[in-house]
């Protein structure tokens, strides 16, 4: 358990996955719209797809990785939890891999850095490198296998929040949700939650949300997105 990360359902393994359990993905998984089939990109440990697991009960989750050694990990933690009949992962490139149907959801916490000098570390290079995940290919795949009324949702800096919107508009793609993430009020953003769908919004969502209270704690939004989750 030295490297597990425990919630209050589940608990994630990841001494062989090169991208660690940490907020960006929490925030995704609480945070994301679901539906009856849902695909994760990029799937590392199984955090987030095991949380929209948890959310939605009814849910088949599909997770598809590039990178052995997390896949092999995140089946381990789904064989482990209470889940594991509504997940699957893949081992294979999500530019190859072809599913056995459409999906009403897409999450992802994609590659984010754009131009950047490689990490020492093969995998981690990968998991944070868009060079081996391009934005484009993201959505080329949520063109042909999202359904009509379905969302992709993800989380990304707010540096490269601009691109990925852009590719985005470019594939046919409309914004339904933006949320600016700050870590306090005093600070800046430093991520964004979006979700883009193949239909154009009735309605459109856009807020400003921190993750921390004055006092240090968990704001009151935070807490209400992570309660089922967080065990404190």
């Amino acid at each position: 358990m030295l490297n597990g990360f425990i919630f209050k359902e589940f608990t994630i393994q990841q001494d062989r996955c090169a991208m660690k359990v940490g907020t960006d993905g929490v925030l995704l998984g609480a945070w994301a719209r679901g539906g009856k089939r849902i695909l994760d990109i990029g799937s590392g440990t199984g955090l987030i797809a095991m949380m929209m697991a948890q959310r939605f009960p009814e849910a088949f989750v599909e997770g598809v990785e590039i990178d052995t050694n997390a896949v092999e990990q995140s089946r381990e933690n789904a064989e482990q939890s209470i889940f594991a009949n509504q997940l699957r992962f893949h081992n294979a490139p999500l530019q190859t891999w072809k599913p056995e149907q459409p999906f009403d959801a897409i999450v992802t916490n994609p590659p984010f850095f754009l131009n950047s000098l490689q990490a020492p570390d093969k995998a981690r290079a990968q998991a944070r490198n868009a060079e081996f995940l391009p934005f484009a290919h993201i959505f080329a795949f949520a063109r042909q296998w999202l359904t009509e009324t379905g969302c992709l949702s993800a989380v990304v800096p707010v540096e490269t929040y601009e691109a990925f919107a852009t590719e985005a508009f470019m594939q046919g793609f409309f914004l339904e949700r933006l949320y600016h993430v700050k870590s306090s009020s005093r600070k800046p953003a430093k991520r964004c939650l979006v979700s883009f769908t193949r239909q154009r919004p009735e309605i459109y969502d856009e807020q400003t949300v921190e993750l921390m209270a004055p006092d240090g704690g968990r704001s009151a939004w935070y807490k209400a997105l992570t309660e089922a989750f967080y065990i404190k």
